[in-house]
């Protein structure tokens, strides 16, 4: 079976196609118009193995708000397309990654129920163009859409560079653990039956 989703998005603020492959090789073909939000998308894909080709147009002229959070529900969205009946796979990840002197802890349960909980401070107001409270925002926004728990938490802080990207790196080895199918899992892995 094919895990892959192709999603199409347009307001008035963003214009945004993304297609995603769970089971990919770390390919990644991104232009958001907000460099430092392609950089950490690019670290999401290599370090989760994902597939992932994202094209945004949006109204940047105005700031990076809509393009960030848009973006989220779009691949939150395909996410959960992508993930489909959840028979077989772990259904949890997790992952402490260290990138230099910070260390930030990532939970992620594909329990059809969206829940999001951060524990992270940025001491910067930007990262290149992108503003650093849109990295919560973006994070909310893939968790509501693709019906997951996330947690994400700084437990030591430092360059705000290192702490985002270890986010996005820790968020993608959470989520492929949670995504990668277990031979002991027949079903779907639920006291109920289904997630």
């Amino acid at each position: 079976m094919i895990r892959e989703a192709s999603v199409e998005r347009n307001t008035k603020e963003t214009e945004i196609k993304l297609k995603l492959a769970l089971d990919g090789k770390g390919y990644s073909d991104i232009a958001t118009g907000v460099g430092f939000f392609d950089h950490m998308l690019d670290g999401f894909t290599r370090h989760g193995f994902f597939d992932l080709c994202v094209r945004v147009h949006g109204d940047i002229q105005v700031d990076d708000h809509h393009t960030i959070e848009d973006t989220g529900i779009v691949l939150g969205t395909a996410i959960k397309k992508a993930v489909g009946d959840k028979k077989g796979i772990r259904r949890f990840g997790s992952c402490i990654l260290p990138m230099d002197e910070s260390l930030v802890l990532c939970a992620v349960d594909l329990s059809g129920r969206p829940y999001f909980s951060w524990d992270a401070e940025f001491t910067a107001e930007k990262l290149g163009t992108m503003s650093t409270e849109m990295i919560k925002e973006f994070f909310y926004a893939v968790s509501y859409t693709s019906g997951m728990n996330l947690h994400i938490k700084v437990l030591t802080g430092g360059n705000n560079h290192h702490v985002a990207e270890a986010m996005f790196k820790s968020f993608a080895k959470a989520l492929d653990e949670a995504v990668s199918y277990d031979p002991r899992i027949t079903d779907v892995l639920s006291t109920k039956g289904s997630l």
